[in-house]
């Protein structure tokens, strides 16, 4: 026999512990839908980070602004093998489209440089 299911009525998952349950009335989740990707051998230090540190793009921007100055800088010195690597203009595409949707959203954002 065929499996029927409505609309938005897919298969769902979640843990129930009885004495989180018991001491939070709300179980831990707070949104109508909450996503857990992966397991963490730490989540105690992924949580105060995310919380008080930054979001993971924010992390991520960072790091990408901070490596495209790393590149222009080694441009700068003459490293002509920066310039025709495939994952590095790859790269400064990505930060292009990322600083056109910042700039969009009246954020500062750091751009590659167009030759």
């Amino acid at each position: 026999m065929p499996v029927f299911k409505l609309p938005l009525s897919g298969d769902v998952v979640q843990s129930i512990n009885p004495i989180t349950s018991f001491f939070n009335p709300t179980g831990g989740q707070f949104g109508l839908v909450n996503i857990t990707v992966g397991q963490s051998s730490a989540p105690e230090v992924e949580k105060d980070l995310l919380s008080d540190v930054g979001s993971y793009g924010k992390q991520i921007g960072q790091i990408g602004d901070a490596l495209l100055v790393v590149i222009e800088h080694l441009e700068a010195l003459g490293d002509s093998a920066l310039g025709d690597d495939k994952a590095v203009s790859a790269f400064k595409e990505l930060m292009h489209s990322v600083a056109s949707v910042k700039e969009r959203h009246g954020r500062h954002a750091c751009r590659p440089r167009r030759r």
